[in-house]
């Protein structure tokens, strides 16, 4: 009986040695369908960090993405002048977020390290700042914020958090009206209508304003409102300014914009470093200009006057002598036609309306600045050009005629000065070329004029009075072989330089960017 069942025993055995070992005798067998044991993933690589910014690379950005719902990403280059100047400004931004455990992230690529992420990113231009949501590899937003610090953190907060804080009632609106000298508040009677949206995506980017919002009727009948209305409160001048909501057209993001940066200005503005960005942005044509020495008590009492005469015209550079103050100019910024009054003419309230009415009616004539043309113009190898000696140099047919186009107080044209120097020092006994410059906001020219600082232009020797507009580097090497070549750049030897995708103003929030290599488009000063 025993002996009977040995072969079964042994069959049994058999069996459970072939699917539990996947032995048998000619070697490991295959696993059946549905067992084979879950293939073990090497762990993600962890990106490291850099003063409180993550340091992401090709392998290591999707990772991130994924952890980080809100993740701003600056695309940078190690040679980037202005990608070292934001490093600190970047890092000190993390740490401000950090602080108040702010659900948002910053990170850096190495775009020429990662040419494949900056391809993907089309990232033509350092540094380049982009803001990730929710993992959305494939549409994030342009970051287009300040560079310093406050300016960072506060562009997002107000994407990660609310834009315009909600009010409630009277005392809401006191608390948030006493904090800070400009408050823009949204009297909305239904928080659901596609004109809020408009007015908190206009907040998200008015950093400079705090916004509020509403749709209490006791709110609409405190400020004396019956309809969706804006409301500018303000700390000066009038106190407040109503933006009516248009019922049929809606809210338009571009005449709200321009209305709360024209209402924010002071009725008068002291013009300084500081101010011209707001004066310059506001898109406002005219201009009229006070000139006074602070220093003395006469010419501050004249104030008083400038401002009584200057809310009736509110929404509508200067080559002059201190001895000339106090006076007046008036400018429209599109044309850059310059007018003043009568030599002498008394500064009132009166004299100065009478004076806009006259321009604006087109009484007064414009008139062109030029400085006189100094006894030792051409005493150095970089030679002085002023409206009055510039027809007779840029024009001389035997010679070739390099000009930069400048403002004093232009940063860029600034850097470029010792390369500009070089070039003259280089070239000054070749007789047949000149190297010259011009102050373009002491002497204008009819027939050039001149919008950015610094422009460069050159003018060829021989008959047609040809001119050729210089888009090249600003650096001695690049400058060289333009003129060696007639006023031509070799395509073939791009270089590393400075560019900006938008010209700047002076004091304008929106920096400079260094183009990748083989971009020759440089950064300028507008006006």
């Amino acid at each position: 009986m025993d002996g009977q069942f040995l072969p079964v025993l042994v069959l049994l055995l058999g069996a459970s040695g072939l699917c539990g070992q996947g032995l048998g005798p000619g070697g490991p067998l295959e696993e059946p369908p549905g067992e084979k044991p879950p293939e073990e993933k090497p762990p993600e690589e962890e990106p490291p960090e850099e003063d409180g910014v993550l340091v992401l690379s090709r392998q290591t950005l999707g990772q991130a993405l994924q952890e980080h719902p809100a993740l701003l990403v600056e695309f940078y280059a190690p040679w980037c002048g202005h990608c070292r100047a934001l490093a600190p400004e970047y890092s000190k931004a993390a740490a401000l977020l950090a602080a108040e455990s702010a659900r948002v992230t910053l990170a850096k690529v190495d775009g020429p390290a990662e040419p494949e992420l900056a391809e993907e990113f089309a990232v033509t231009e350092y540094p380049t700042l982009k803001f990730f949501r929710e993992g959305n590899r494939t549409h994030p937003e342009e970051y287009t914020g300040p560079r310093e610090a406050e300016g960072i953190a506060e562009w997002l907060r107000r994407r990660v958090g609310p834009s315009a804080r909600r009010l409630e009632d009277e005392e809401d609106v006191r608390a948030l009206t006493d904090a800070r000298d400009v408050v823009v508040v949204g009297f909305f009677q239904d928080l659901q209508d596609r004109d809020v949206a408009t007015f908190l995506g206009l907040a998200q980017d008015a950093l400079d304003m705090t916004f509020g919002l509403t749709d209490r009727p006791q709110l609409f009948q405190k400020f004396g409102l019956t309809k969706d209305t804006v409301v500018l409160f303000k700390k000066y001048d009038e106190g407040r300014a109503d933006f009516p909501v248009d019922k049929e057209l809606g809210l338009d993001q571009g005449d709200l914009s321009r209305f709360l940066l024209t209402h924010s200005m002071h009725l008068v503005t002291e013009y300084s470093s500081e101010t011209s960005s707001r004066i310059f942005e506001a898109k406002i044509l005219n201009h009229l200009l006070l000139f006074v020495n602070q220093t003395l008590d006469a010419h501050r009492e004249l104030l008083a006057g400038f401002r009584e005469a200057a809310p009736p015209f509110r929404g509508q550079y200067f080559g002059l002598k201190a001895q000339e103050a106090p006076t007046l100019r008036f400018i429209n910024i599109e044309t850059t036609k310059k007018y003043a009054p009568e030599h002498g003419a008394p500064v009132t309230a009166a004299t100065i309306a009478d004076f806009c009415r006259a321009v604006l009616g087109g009484g007064v004539k414009p008139y062109r600045l030029s400085q006189e043309v100094p006894p030792d113009w051409d005493q150095r190898p970089v030679k002085t050009l002023v409206g009055k000696n510039f027809e007779q140099v840029a024009f001389d047919e035997t010679k070739n005629v390099f000009i930069k186009f400048y403002a004093p107080w232009c940063a860029h044209c600034k850097e470029m000065a010792p390369a500009w120097e070089e070039l003259a020092e280089k070239y000054r006994d070749h007789e047949d070329i000149v190297i010259a410059e011009l102050d373009a906001t002491a002497n204008e020219l009819e027939a050039f004029p001149v919008h950015g600082f610094p422009t460069l232009k050159y003018f060829p020797a021989g008959p047609g009075r040809k001119v050729i507009d210089y888009k090249g580097a600003r650096d001695l090497e690049t400058f060289s072989k333009f003129l060696d070549s007639g006023g031509e750049l070799p395509a073939e030897e791009p270089a590393e330089v400075p560019g900006a995708a938008f010209p700047e103003k002076p004091g304008n929030t929106m920096e400079p960017k260094d183009k990748k290599p083989g971009n020759t488009t440089e950064p300028r000063d507008e006006l």
